[in-house]
Formats: C-alpha cells, sequence, structure tokens
C-alpha cells in the first residue's frame, strides 16, 4: 500500500509530513505560516513600531527558522500597511563571509578555528550590521530598484550632509565582487548627486607652484641655455616646490594612515589601503576630518556610524531597524560546536548594544549554549541585563500545540478545504478507534520539537502502509504500529541525545 492512497482516502493531496526545514518547507511557506504561531510567538515579535530585543534558545527542529520566516512576512505586512513608518529588516545570517574574511585576517595560531573565534569583538558584529544595511541601500540605488526598498531618486533630494554620510559608511562598508571600490563609489557618488569641485586643491597648488618656479628658473632657456640651466641648482628652488607640495604631501600621508587603520581595524572584509585612501581624498577635509571612522579596537565610533544609518533611513520611511540573528551554529568556522557559537554570540550580549534606540535585534539561537549562561558571573549579566531582554530559555513544544500543528498541515494538505470536513478533520481520524486524542498528545509531548513530530509521523505512515497491500488496504494505524513505532523512535532520540548523531 502506497502513503498517496492512504492520504487520498481522507482527502489529502500531499504528504503533510515529507518535510522538515522551514527554509524548504512549501507546506509551511504557503499554508501554515500564518496560521501556526509557538506560544511565545508575541512576545518574540513584540510591537514592529517600538521594535525590541528577544533572545531566543531552542534545540535544533524547535522552528527557529519557521519563526524567522514568520518574523519577515509580519514585518513586511506592517510595512504594507505604514508605508512611512516602516522597519529596516536585516538579516544577519549568512555568517560565513564574515568569518571568513576575519580568520583570513589573522595571523598564525590564532588562524586555528577555536582561536579565530574567540577573537571576536561587539565591534565586529556591528561592522557586519553595517556592511549588511549599506551594501542593501548601495545595490538598491545603483541598480535604480524603484519598486524596491525605496526610491533611489528621494537621495538626490536628501541635505548634503546625509549624502555625506551615506558615501562614508559606502567607503568603509561596501564592496562588490561587480566593480572595483573606488570605481562603484564614484558610481554612487555620481547617482547621489553630491558634488566637491576643490576637493584636489593642494595637488593643484603643488602643480602651480612647480610649474610657476620651474618657468621662472628656466625663463632665460631660449636665449642663454647654460644659463638658465644652472639656475636649476639653487636650492631655493627645491625648497619652494617642496612647501609648495606640503599641504599635498600632508594630507596624503594624514589619509594614507587613516586608512591603513581602517583596513586594519574592520576586519570582517578586505580592504585595499590604496584604494580606501583614494576614496577618503575626495572628501574635503572639513568635511570628514570630524567624523566617526571604524580606525580603533572599539564600539564607540560604530555607535555613532549607526546613528548616521539611522538618520539615513529615516527621510527613506524606516523609523526602526529589525536584526534576524539565525543559523550561528552552521558556518564552517563554526561547525555546531557550542563553545565556538559562545565565543563569537556572548560579545553580543550587551545592554548598550541590544536597546540601543530604534533598534530591535531578534535573536534565534541553538539550545546547547543555554549551559554557559549558568556558568556566567555576576558581571556578565549586569553588562548583558539578560533580564530586559526578552529572554526565552527553551523554545518548548507542548504535546497539545504539536497536536494542532499535525492537525493543521493536514488542512492545509486537503484537495478542497472548503468542504466541511476540512474543519474537523485531525490527525486522531489517522488512528485505530482504540488510540484516544489523549495517547497521541502524550506521544507528541516525547518528541518536543516539530522535527520530530514531523520524522515520526512519516515514519510511522511510511510503516503502516507496508504492512498493508494496495487491493486490501487499511484505512486506521494501529495500537502495535504506533507503540513500535514509538519505542524505536525514541531510541534514536536519545541517541541523538548522547551525542551520537546530528538532530
Amino acid at each position: 500500500m502506497k502513503i498517496q492512497q492512504f492520504l487520498e482516502h481522507y482527502g489529502v493531496r500531499i504528504n503533510p509530513f515529507s518535510q522538515e526545514d522551514a527554509q524548504s518547507d512549501h507546506i509551511f511557506q504557503q499554508h501554515c505560516a500564518e496560521t501556526i504561531h509557538h506560544p511565545a510567538w508575541d512576545k518574540v515579535l513584540g510591537d514592529c513600531q517600538n521594535p525590541s530585543t528577544a533572545i531566543v534558545f531552542g534545540e535544533k527542529g524547535a522552528g527557529k527558522t519557521a519563526i524567522r520566516l514568520q518574523l519577515v512576512k509580519a514585518l513586511q505586512d506592517h510595512n504594507a500597511k505604514n508605508p512611512n513608518d516602516r522597519a529596516f529588516v536585516i538579516s544577519y545570517d549568512d555568517l560565513n563571509p564574515f568569518l571568513d574574511a576575519f580568520r583570513d585576517r589573522l595571523r598564525g595560531r590564532r588562524r586555528n578555528p577555536d582561536n579565530a573565534v574567540k577573537e571576536w569583538r561587539l565591534w565586529d558584529h556591528m561592522d557586519a550590521i553595517l556592511t549588511l544595511s549599506t551594501r542593501r541601500l548601495c545595490n538598491t540605488i545603483l541598480d535604480r530598484q524603484t519598486s524596491g526598498d525605496f526610491n533611489p531618486d528621494l537621495l538626490r533630494d536628501m541635505p548634503r550632509q546625509r549624502k555625506r554620510d551615506l558615501l562614508m559608511l559606502a567607503a568603509f562598508y561596501d564592496q562588490s565582487s561587480d566593480q572595483s571600490h573606488t570605481r562603484r563609489w564614484q558610481s554612487l557618488k555620481k547617482a547621489i548627486g553630491y558634488s566637491a569641485p576643490f576637493v584636489h586643491w593642494r595637488f593643484a597648488l603643488g602643480v602651480v607652484v612647480t610649474l610657476a618656479i620651474l618657468a621662472f628658473a628656466l625663463r632665460d632657456l631660449f636665449s642663454t641655455p647654460l644659463t638658465a640651466i644652472k639656475e636649476l641648482r639653487h636650492w631655493w628652488i627645491y625648497v619652494v616646490i617642496a612647501l609648495g607640495w606640503a599641504a599635498w604631501a600632508q594630507r596624503y600621508l594624514s589619509l594614507w594612515w587613516r586608512a591603513r587603520q581602517v583596513a586594519k581595524q574592520v576586519r570582517i572584509l578586505e580592504h585595499g589601503t590604496s584604494s580606501l585612501r583614494t576614496i577618503l581624498s575626495r572628501f574635503p577635509a572639513a568635511e570628514i576630518d570630524d567624523q566617526p571612522i571604524p580606525s580603533r579596537d572599539r564600539s564607540d565610533d560604530r555607535y555613532e556610524l549607526l546613528a548616521k544609518l539611522q538618520r539615513l533611513l529615516k527621510p527613506l520611511g524606516y523609523s526602526s531597524i529589525i536584526v534576524l540573528v539565525d543559523r550561528v551554529d552552521e558556518p564552517h568556522l563554526i561547525n555546531g560546536s557550542a563553545e565556538r557559537m559562545k565565543d563569537f554570540l556572548w560579545s553580543m550580549f550587551d545592554n548598550k548594544f541590544l536597546k540601543h534606540p530604534g533598534i530591535g535585534f531578534k535573536m534565534l539561537l541553538p539550545r546547547d549554549v543555554v549551559f554557559f549562561l549558568g556558568r556566567e558571573e555576576k558581571e556578565f549579566y549586569e553588562r548583558s541585563r539578560l533580564d530586559k531582554q526578552n529572554l526565552i530559555k527553551s523554545l518548548e513544544w507542548t504535546g497539545e500545540s504539536l497536536f494542532d500543528m499535525a492537525t493543521n498541515r493536514i488542512r492545509a494538505c486537503l484537495a478542497d478545504t472548503n468542504t466541511a470536513a476540512a474543519s474537523t478533520i485531525t490527525i486522531r481520524d489517522f488512528f485505530a478507534d482504540d488510540i484516544t486524542r489523549d495517547d497521541l498528545i502524550a506521544k507528541f509531548a516525547r518528541l518536543r520539537v516539530p522535527r520530530h513530530l514531523f520524522r515520526f509521523l512519516y515514519r510511522l505512515l511510511t510503516e503502516h502502509c507496508n504492512r498493508a497491500t494496495e487491493d486490501q488496504p487499511s484505512w486506521k494505524i494501529s495500537r502495535v504500529t504506533l507503540e513500535m513505532v514509538t519505542d524505536a523512535y525514541a531510541r534514536e532520540m536519545e541517541a541523538l541525545d548522547r551525542g551520537m548523531g546530528t538532530g
């Protein structure tokens, strides 16, 4: 007997339990994302207009990715209803590019994965967030995506100060594989209408002084060539030329040093000192010399740059920023290690950072690192103030909530969802009469998370159908089959909990 034959008997067109990962689960994304929520959903989402931080710990398969997808959908709906009061969503989940660049910047023994992640600091997180947001802004402007996040023409009407801020952020945090850093920055400068016609006056002064002195020294070149050439031996000529180039040389060395420090301190990107110095030289000194630059191993400059980003987003219709943190166990530099995840995450647990005005962090983290919270000292809790961060230490699912989830997925997969049966069918209908609703709830409670529920039910359906033929089908799962599959799956779960496999 085929599984599809069993399901079609109940009017179910596709297997509700064939998918385990929300990222590729079309049933969840198309039918269940708006109807199935974890009981803690309201605490995680909060108020979209006044974003708050939520830190959620859940084991593998508990639905962290599903919650992230639901957060994205909820924020999209909020933005559609409030075009002038939107939330700028940053998905901080593809960490491999940042961690790879970070490791490559380290030397010697520190490039070991264990040592590399220990070097990660709060300002590295801030640099990554600024990179994601700045790159998105620049892509929208340069690609002319008027139907995307915002209309790029709005930036041309901004004050010069805001344009300068955007170009500063682009200098430090915008990179693309399609163009060189300098050319892309020049295109952005032209696109937003920022001009600085007298920015190279020092170079022009050097050229003018040099030409004037040479013209004076060689004034008799055509009448008395030898005498004119002898004039070039006077030391004062070269002193005056050097004085003419002094302003340019001083500026060149100052910008080169700044560029070198930025390239050294922004450790999640590969900056070239020469290209960065060239870009910085395109700003008038009066507009950049007193501005925050990420040239030191501290977070103060990054906080100011975050504030600049927020001031840029405000006229574009974004009143807040939401940062979605997920999949921290997946980068190959971390590779599922709880110790490395802790080293990577702990610097983020800073109350000043997590409570930054206008920014909300939704952190969906593996339960593996909860163990380390209990080992921290008083100083850690005073700095992080986790009691103020909407902390959820365990993304638990009850047997009742898993029963409802299974039922909702079955109803979403019905061939005709408008019939009276569609609102009454439950997972209980698949089982024999001697198996009660409470029996199923008790067994589902032992599974703990949706991923185990789907695996269990898929295996149960497979085992039941293997015990029947197509010409003599069985439409009810027996208690014997249920108990056998339950015991087998329980042993596998124990092995997983002992670390003998992956969840």
